[in-house]
């Protein structure tokens, strides 16, 4: 959720300022005035008793007044009394109770008296009481023996203490008694139990009064409460009867709600208006009654209402007359309920209408003072004149009194004094001082001279022009020095000099003059006001939802004013962020690092400047990671009840009731409408709102039928829209706004197109909407041309000039009249071709693939259009190097604007081009210049077309070749680098043939026999060599099997590949058909033993060969035996040969006729005779098998004993009950394994059997490793392949230790008990 907020100081002055406006004009100290009470003390004092006692009384006046006080109505002489002084220059009293007074001699009312020569001021009628704290009166508290679910009240009666206390209660540990709806506090401290339970019971419930003016506890004796429930009451009545008695107290039985407090069916209640009315019903009953509160015949007052002590205190703030009235409470259980009727009646003590006013008359001038106050009852009036009342003060014919106002005409300046008004009824009294001065003093302005005021842009601007005069001055504005008089309603001039204006604009800046004149002079003073710019917040935090320990961060970025400094300050919850080094607070974002459930709640990022201050909030909510269970977050359910209210012209006020948020609280409201009379059925975007808001004012325009939907928003999605709101058909009026988009382009040479986009039906503002569209030459004395047109967007001006510029606009109309004077704007009317072609076209050549052509623009004039650019047309004549002419492909390049030059990419070198130049506007292009010649150099040639290798022998290989598809120039030569290559791929040296660039094949001789080569071939031209290409080749193996030389360092071939170095070898340009590779199978390894034998080779020749294998007893006559090898395999095992036989071996390939490698010979190993022995036959065998047979019966021998001592387990009778003796189960209490049975030791050991009690190992017993006991008990192991548990060990075992191990069973212990 996010909503955000702006205040403008502006708008803070505006309040001040028009508290300024209603009160009188302040009469500068310096001219002579009656005094005016500015400080007292309030009418009821509560003084502490253990301090001094200070009574306010401070006044203004000229001259500077002398005071006295009066005491319970008699004069109180100050200087008779030790204790009591006047501070200098004040009326204020000092009580020196510290030193020995007693607050209790100085009770009473006080009342103070301000006089100088022009009148006599009094304050308010001052009562002084000093506080109380009484102790609490002994009394013997007896227990509360109560039975359960019986209701219960413990009363506190406090000490009546002045002001009365504030009573909590508490245990013995100073701790706060909890409550709830079952366990309360009345209003007069008594603690009510609707129904006791068991839990109740405690001897320290105690009450305490807390006296804030003393700042004392006082503490009540505690209270002792014993809730007897049933089951111990049955024990009790059956510990005292015999068997044959019938006993047993009846069960907790339920009961319907009874009132506890106020008794009886109805009360009443008096309260006085403007304060707070608290009505309390507290109810016993089991199950707890639940209070609810309604008002009989009326609403309890919205906004002003509150419950407390869970419901059982309705409280009302602000009280008027109209709350009067009956208010019920009703207290329900499921058993039924009860009600009491609190009769309330508000009484009033007096309030002001209309309180005296202060009045400044220049002599012969009349005046009036008012003096109207309302209460109930209705309060009595009387005046009283310098502290006198009226009826007995020295007369004065100017004034004449008439009830609640005092009339003065034609005052004189005795007729200065000072009145008071007092409203008095039973409820209290109102007193009000105010004087009538007479004076004649020409005008002054109290503001300073030059002041500086700074505001908002669109705020309220308030420029101060305090004055005094008598009579009492006309005040007149002007801005700026010669400026004229400032009237109109754009301004606000307020009664005290103050100029407002509502809504400030940048042009609202500069020097305003205020000038004050009366019949006895004038003055004018200058001020200045400066209009800032508003700050923003241009990027919102945003509703987060993160997991808990992740981070978050929230954005908030403003935009101010460049002369004003903003601050920016975090909230949480609306109060300072946590002291917690997690919040991390940047330049514009806040960041929690380690988020925990506590972070969630609102955060608010404020912006502070010395004049505005914008905020704006993020919820942040903390889930679980991963929420268990899973919380469904879905798109809010759509809003509901729409209702339209404040309808006006121009705006509407639409509120809603939001539906449920779905888990994702509702970050915002996006409110759209339909037009029913332009567009029904078409819902169009009208604002959005924060989630947080249910109303809002929406801005109409006229001649619109509207309906409103709203759709809510969170951070899932979108809901579906609201049912719609009813309709509201607005009144039409003239157009607020032209159509957009005016242009105006010719489409021939000769007319001029205006078009515009219309306006939107809603946006016609009344029916008859037309277009008034209007047109003249630009630069040129003519007239405005200008037509009316309907449910068009177009018009077209014909038998214009070509190509000029003319000033266009339109204007709306409807049947109520014009929308306001549109803007003017520049179109062109129809284009043509241009007239005249660039000229003094050059080319200059960069390089064989790039050269630059320039050329001098055309004139403006001659282009009869918008220019928009130049194009280049160039194309390849033909090829340097080959004089045959081909088909002449235009290329084009454009060049934008007012260009002249450009570059030419991509050109063939050695080539001959054309060109030409033309300028290009809106309607085509113009006429081209004239063709220009120019000629690209040399460039390197391309890669051969191709390169083959034909005819392999033992020595030599032939090479063929074409020439390249782009020579790029003339050819002088060939290069053939070519070199051998190993079997690990290793390159030998490097030879380099030169060859004529009129050659297309070669020879090459004296090569090594059965050697691949790799070759690098490529072309030149005089600029340099082209890109090469590869080709490997072989030449042919040796028929004779002879080893081929290494390729080694410094040799790859033989010594001499020519006769002489360097020769070059031509043969006639004929091909030769190439003979396949031969490939050859090398390298026959066998690897024998008795009865079979692996045979590997190494095979070179083309792939997916198959492979067989032949075999046969050497120097034998025998046809070969023959195996096929399954797949490209390069290994074969032979099976079932004879052992201590010699074979021979060979490998050939299918397919390949007479291909086979060369023969190799083995022999199988020899038979060994002493693996034909029976090792069951052996003597030393049978003995070893013997003796472990006997070592096996006496460990089980021993194992048996020392079962037989152990006795039986206790479990043993449990688990012989069970069908399956191998359930092992855990405890759940302590974590170890059950016992197991002795009769189960034959089956194998389960995992978590528990080790036998006395022989128990620990883990630091052994620490031999698994190597060692390899072929012990089965070891056991963690997931992660760890090993756990225990193994036997070769160490001495420590003693045994029964079930103290704190060690986890292992079933490795168990075999423990076998050693």
């Amino acid at each position: 959720m996010m909503k955000k907020k702006s205040i403008s100081a502006s708008k803070a002055s505006l309040v001040f300022f028009l508290c300024q406006m209603i009160s009188a004009l302040d009469v500068p100290l310096d001219l002579s005035q009656p005094p005016t009470i500015t400080q007292q003390s309030p009418k009821d004092y509560i003084v502490d008793p253990r301090e001094n006692i200070v009574i306010q009384c401070e006044a203004k006046g000229k001259p500077p007044p002398s005071f006295s006080w009066t005491r319970n109505g008699t004069h109180f002489d100050i200087d008779k009394d030790e204790q009591v002084t006047m501070k200098p220059n004040s009326g204020t009293l000092v009580i020196n109770i510290m030193n020995g007074g007693k607050a209790e001699a100085y009770e009473g009312v006080y009342q103070c008296t301000a006089r100088n020569e022009r009148g006599a001021a009094i304050s308010n009628n001052i009562v002084i009481r000093p506080s109380r704290s009484p102790l609490w009166t002994k009394e013997k508290l007896e227990p509360n023996q109560v039975r359960e679910g019986d209701s219960l009240v413990l009363h506190c009666r406090p000490p009546v203490g002045l002001p009365p206390p504030i009573i909590f209660w508490m245990d013995n540990a100073f701790q706060r008694l909890p409550q709830s709806e079952r366990v309360s506090q009345g209003l007069n401290g008594d603690l009510y139990f609707s129904n006791v339970q068991p839990e109740d019971t405690r001897e320290d419930y105690i009450c305490y009064a807390r006296f804030n003016h003393t700042q004392t506890i006082q503490q009540k004796q505690p209270i002792s409460v014993k809730v007897f429930s049933m089951d111990s009451l049955n024990d009790t009545i059956a510990a005292n009867l015999s068997d044959t008695d019938i006993y047993g107290a009846k069960p907790v039985t339920e009961r319907p709600p009874i009132l506890l407090t106020p008794t009886g069916t109805t009360s009443n209640k008096v309260e006085l208006r403007g304060n707070v009315l608290l009505l309390e019903c507290i109810a016993a009953g089991l199950p707890t009654p639940v209070i609810r509160w309604i008002k009989e015949g009326g609403e309890l007052p919205a906004n002003r209402t509150f419950f407390e002590n869970f419901k059982k205190t309705l409280k009302i703030i602000d009280v008027s007359e109209a709350d009067s009235g009956n208010y019920k409470c009703i207290a329900r259980n499921i058993l039924g309920s009860t009600h009491h009727v609190i009769s309330v009646t508000v009484k009033a003590a007096p309030y002001w209408i209309t309180a005296p006013r202060n009045l400044v008359l220049s002599p012969g001038e009349d005046g009036t003072l008012i003096c109207r106050a309302n209460g109930n009852p209705k309060p009595s009036i009387s005046w009283l004149a310098n502290g006198v009342p009226i009826a007995i003060a020295p007369e004065d014919p100017s004034r004449k009194v008439d009830g609640d106002t005092i009339i003065f005409s034609a005052v004189q300046e005795r007729s200065s004094a000072v009145y008071q008004c007092n409203a008095s009824n039973e409820y209290g009294y109102l007193l009000a001082n105010a004087f009538v001065n007479v004076l004649a003093e020409p005008p002054r302005i109290l503001t300073p001279a030059n002041k500086l005021y700074q505001v908002i842009l669109d705020s309220p601007a308030l420029i101060d022009c305090a004055y005094f005069g008598s009579p009492k001055p006309e005040i007149e504005w002007f801005k700026g020095v010669k400026g004229s008089i400032l009237r109109g309603n754009e301004y606000v001039f307020h009664d005290n000099g103050t100029l407002e204006i509502p809504v400030a604009q940048k042009d609202s800046t500069g020097t305003y003059t205020c000038v004050a004149r009366n019949e006895l002079g004038k003055i004018q003073n200058e001020v200045q006001l400066e209009v800032k710019d508003p700050t923003m917040i241009i990027k919102q935090p945003e509703y987060k939802v993160i997991q808990r320990y992740g981070h978050v961060s929230f954005e908030c970025i403003i935009k101010h004013d460049s002369t004003l400094i903003p601050t920016v300050i975090w909230l949480k919850d609306n109060d300072e962020l946590p002291d917690d080094e997690r919040f991390l607070v940047g330049k514009d974002n806040l960041t929690i690092m380690n988020v925990t459930d506590k972070d969630d709640g609102t955060y608010t990022c404020i912006v502070n400047t010395t004049l505005d201050s914008v905020s704006a909030s993020a919820v942040l909510t903390v889930v679980a990671a991963p929420p268990t269970p899973a919380i469904i977050y879905a798109r809010p359910n759509p809003p509901f009840d729409l209702e339209l209210t404040g309808q006006l012209e121009r705006s509407i006020e639409l509120s809603w009731i939001p539906g449920d948020e779905n888990n994702s609280p509702i970050t915002s409201f996006v409110i759209e409408y339909e037009d029913g009379l332009h567009e029904p059925g078409v819902w169009h975007y009208q604002t959005e709102v924060p989630g947080s808001q249910t109303t809002v004012q929406l801005k109409l325009s006229p001649y619109v039928n509207y309906s409103f939907r709203v759709i809510a928003v969170n951070e899932i999605g979108r809901s579906q829209p609201s049912e719609p709101s009813e309709q509201y058909l607005t009144k039409s009026a003239n157009p607020d706004e032209n159509p957009s988009n005016v242009q105006g382009i010719g489409s021939e040479p000769d007319n001029l197109v205006i078009t515009w986009e219309s306006l939107k039906g809603f946006q016609s503002n009344g029916p008859g909407l037309q277009y008034k569209v209007s047109w003249r030459q630009k630069d040129v004395d003519d007239e405005w041309t200008s037509v009316v047109v309907a449910n068009v967007s177009k018009y077209i001006v014909s038998g214009t000039p070509t190509f000029v510029p003319y000033e266009i606009k339109v204007q709306a109309l409807n049947d109520l009249g014009y929308a306001p004077e549109p803007s003017e704007v520049i179109g062109h009317s129809g284009e043509d071709l241009p007239m005249v072609a660039p000229g003094n076209v050059q080319v200059h050549v960069i390089n064989s693939t790039l050269a630059k052509v320039h050329w001098d623009p055309v004139p403006l004039k001659s282009v009869r259009g918008h220019l928009q650019g130049y194009k280049v047309y160039y194309w390849k004549v033909q090829s340097l190097s080959r004089r045959s002419k081909r088909h002449i492909e235009k290329k084009i390049l454009t060049f934008r604007g007012n260009k002249t030059f450009g570059m030419l990419p991509g050109l063939e070198p050695y080539s001959s081009y054309k060109l030409n130049v033309r300028v290009v506007n809106g309607k085509g292009e113009g006429p081209a210049s004239p063709d220009k010649v120019f000629k690209t150099p040399e460039g390197v040639p391309s890669s051969p077309s191709f390169l083959k290798i034909t005819n392999p022998t033992l020595d030599s290989l032939t090479l063929e070749w074409g020439s390249p598809t782009h020579p790029n120039g003339v050819l002088i030569s060939y290069i053939l680098k070519f070199q051998p290559i190993n079997n690990t791929h290793e390159l030998g040296p490097l030879v380099e043939i030169r060859i004529p660039a009129n050659e297309s094949s070669l020879i090459l001789k004296n090569l090594n026999y059965s050697t691949r080569y790799k070759f690098y071939f490529n072309a030149q031209t005089s600029v340099g060599s082209g890109s090469q290409i590869t080709e490997e080749a072989v030449t042919i193996m040796d028929e004779a099997g002879i080893p081929r030389p290494a390729v080694g360092a410094g040799k790859g071939y033989s010594e001499t590949l020519f006769a002489t170095s360097p020769v070059m070898h031509t043969v006639r340009p004929t091909f030769y058909k190439v003979q396949p590779l031969y490939p050859r199978i090398r390298n026959v390894t066998t690897a024998a033993a008795e009865t079979y034998a692996n045979i590997s080779w190494e095979y070179e020749g083309p792939d997916h060969a198959n492979f067989y294998v032949e075999y046969g007893v050497a120097g034998s006559k025998e046809d070969w035996k023959k195996e096929i090898v399954n797949g490209s395999r390069s290994f074969f095992v032979l099976k079932g040969l004879t052992p201590g036989t010699a074979y021979k071996v060979r490998v050939g390939a299918e397919g390949l006729s007479g291909f086979r490698s060369s023969e190799d010979v083995f022999e199988t190993g020899p038979a060994m005779a002493s693996r034909q022995v029976d090792i069951a036959t052996q003597g030393w065998f049978i003995g070893l098998m013997c003796a472990v047979a006997l070592l096996i019966l006496i460990l089980l021998i021993v194992c048996f004993i020392r079962r037989n001592k152990g006795g039986k387990y206790p479990v043993k009778e449990k688990e012989d009950a069970h069908a399956d003796p191998e359930i092992q189960p855990m405890k759940e209490d302590d974590g170890t394994f059950g016992e197991y049975s002795d009769a189960e030791d034959h089956k194998p050991l389960k995992k978590g059997s528990r080790t036998p009690s006395d022989r128990t190992v620990k883990k630091e017993d052994s620490d031999d490793s698994l190597v060692d006991y390899g072929e012990g008990v089965n070891g056991q192991f963690n997931e992660d392949g760890s090993f756990i548990g225990q193994y036997s060990g070769k160490k001495e075992k420590e003693p045994a230790e029964g079930n103290e191990s704190s060690e986890a069973p292992s079933p490795v212990n168990a075999m423990n008990s076998f050693v």
